[in-house]
């Protein structure tokens, strides 16, 4: 799948040009499409049944309890998960515009319970009320109804593409908000890539059958993109694909409604799709995936969640007992849940973040223990730094980790770093890793090309150094943090001593030393610390082993100045236009001699 595809959907954006223009604005535009393109779908799948489950309804609704009542019109329905009972369909109702509002409700009330919670997390009804004040909802129906979604015309597939496309468009156009739930595509695509670079040969295997799974769903776009490239890519023209089965959870209402309806309406099992606050409330317990995705918030508070957290985190069966960040960022929260849920013969896990999860917490701190519990288990096993302003709310360096706790020998007890912060060079000089789109959309100003996403894949694949790879040992990342005393002295100058015996320390003169896990603490003692503070020593007890990952540290690369020379030289061939110029050039010159 390209990451460039864009599928037609300009028969339904007509929409906006007919009915909708000057009565709502741009970036509420997916408000009025998304359900109504839901709706639709919904009502042409239905068609062939509609009587059927309306017989059934009329024939058992006060002989059994609405709990029993339910598997017997999805039997009517020929198995769908869905159905409506009222006597209306989006066609019947064009029929009568005088009474549509009253038969518009009555149309949305006769689904099923399910349908109905999805159009109410749509907040669908403050778009009714709009359509209704300004007087166009029969013409909203009327134009809906103009476009043909019977599953003959398009297929679940399709629906899929259709229903990306219009997410996408729609939160690019609100794109002020739209990083809070939105990834761009290039950077999902790269994310997928990498993942199922080595998975082609398993997937192909007769019989498998493979889960996805994001904790932090929003619309939904990673685990339906990623199935799409299993599918049509990965595995395409296979006599047996895999069955790919996606699961997510969101706590937004209006995103959990476009990802669950997206299930829904292109065959998915819609019940794995669930509202809740994943921290608190996990919605699959007991639950573990093959392949996990995710863009968790950044710098997002957990606070109000914080003693549920805590708590957990005291038990060493809970998902948090590694460790808890600052409550000001729970992006480490988030990956030590996903981590929870692999499969234990093997998961793949990417993961979007800022540059705070690599450093941030001192050696004992929580954050500092979390990337510690990680490494050591050797489950990190690649991270890429992202070119800059790739999304559409933040400029600031953004990371992808690769989690995987069943490695392939060679990247056992090893951890593979690629820098794809580099921008194509207009001369192409140097290849780099994105390029500027065509018109900034909020502070998404660059865009990853499906050559630069072949390119870091082959880096990664290949597992060699290189310009952008760099490949270390785990404990690499690893450091006693050591503190190190030196004595208080008297008025005399003389050391003071403590009531043990030994010298006093002075608490303002202390200091810590970072020292890394390879190194013989007593050599790098002996031959850094001593010979500026000879009468120094190290507080064992107060000794700390930390993790940080100093990514820039690793790919800086020091500029050697220019010498003066090279300078004169260049200032004695100066030459300027303007009479003011000239005489700043002789001044120059006069000054270098």
């Amino acid at each position: 799948m390209s990451s460039n595809h864009k599928t037609d959907v300009s028969f339904i954006f007509q929409i906006t040009d007919k009915v909708l223009w000057n009565i709502f604005k741009k970036n509420e535009i997916g408000d009025v499409l998304l359900p109504f393109v839901v709706i639709r779908r919904l009502d042409c799948i239905l068609d062939p049944v509609n009587v059927k489950v309306r017989e059934a309804y009329h024939k058992f609704k006060d002989k059994v309890s609405e709990e029993k009542l339910d598997p017997i019109l999805r039997k009517a329905s020929g198995g769908l998960q869905f159905y409506n009972t009222s006597k209306h369909t989006l066609e019947s109702l064009r029929q009568s515009p005088k009474t549509v509002e009253i038969d518009f409700h009555n149309y949305l009330n006769g689904f099923n319970r399910e349908v109905r919670e999805i159009i109410e997390h749509f907040q669908f009804e403050k778009v009714i009320g709009r359509l209704v004040k300004n007087k166009i909802l029969y013409q909203m129906i009327d134009a809906i109804c103009q476009v043909d979604l019977h599953e003959k015309k398009v297929d679940h597939h399709g629906m899929g593409s259709i229903f990306e496309e219009l997410i996408r468009i729609s939160n690019e156009q609100s794109n002020e908000t739209a990083g809070e739930h939105f990834t761009p595509r290039d950077v999902i695509q790269l994310m997928i890539e990498i993942i199922f670079s080595t998975e082609k040969e398993a997937l192909s295997k007769p019989g498998i059958i493979r889960t996805i799974y994001d904790p932090a769903l929003g619309t939904g776009g990673m685990i339906n993109l990623a199935k799409n490239y299993v599918l049509d890519v990965l595995c395409k023209g296979n006599k047996q694909p895999p069955t790919i089965r996606t699961y997510g959870q969101e706590i937004n209402e209006q995103s959990y409604a476009i990802a669950k309806s997206e299930a829904l309406i292109t065959g998915e099992i819609a019940d794995n799709i669930r509202h809740g606050n994943t921290f608190t409330e996990d919605r699959f317990p007991d639950k573990h995936f093959h392949y996990m995705f995710a863009n968790p918030p950044y710098g997002v508070t957990w606070s109000k969640d914080a003693q549920f957290i805590l708590n957990e985190s005291a038990n060493p069966a809970g998902r948090f007992y590694a460790g808890t960040p600052r409550t000001s960022d729970g992006q480490l929260l988030f990956l030590q849940h996903m981590i929870s849920k692999m499969e234990p013969e093997g998961s793949k896990i990417a993961v979007v973040t800022n540059g705070s999860p690599l450093f941030t917490g001192d050696a004992g701190r929580g954050e500092s223990d979390i990337r510690k519990w990680i490494i050591s288990n050797d489950w990190l096993e690649c991270i890429i730094g992202l070119p800059k302003d790739l999304f559409y709310n933040t400029g600031i360096n953004t990371y992808i980790w690769f989690i995987n706790n069943n490695k392939p020998a060679q990247r056992k007890g090893k951890v593979q770093l690629i820098n794809a912060n580099v921008p194509e060079s207009k001369s192409n000089e140097i290849e780099g890793f994105c390029r500027p789109e065509k018109r900034s959309m909020g502070n998404k100003r660059n865009k990853i090309e499906e050559v630069h996403i072949k390119n870091l894949v082959d880096i990664y694949t290949q597992f060699k150094e290189g310009p952008y790879s760099k490949i270390f040992d785990n404990e690499f990342f690893g450091y006693y943090q050591v503190t190190v005393e030196q004595p208080e002295y008297d008025a005399k100058g003389k050391p003071i001593k403590d009531k043990k015996g030994g010298w006093k320390a002075d608490s303002s003169k202390r200091d810590t030393e970072n020292i890394p896990l390879n190194t013989d603490i007593e050599e790098y003692f002996k031959n850094e610390i001593l010979p500026h503070v000879p009468d120094a020593w190290i507080d064992y007890d107060k000794t700390r082993i930390g993790y940080e990952i100093n990514f820039s540290k690793y790919f800086y690369e020091s500029v050697e100045l220019r010498t003066s020379l090279e300078i004169k030289a260049e200032i004695r061939t100066l030459e300027f236009g303007s009479s003011v110029e000239k005489g700043i050039a002789e001044l120059l010159k006069d000054l270098i001699g």
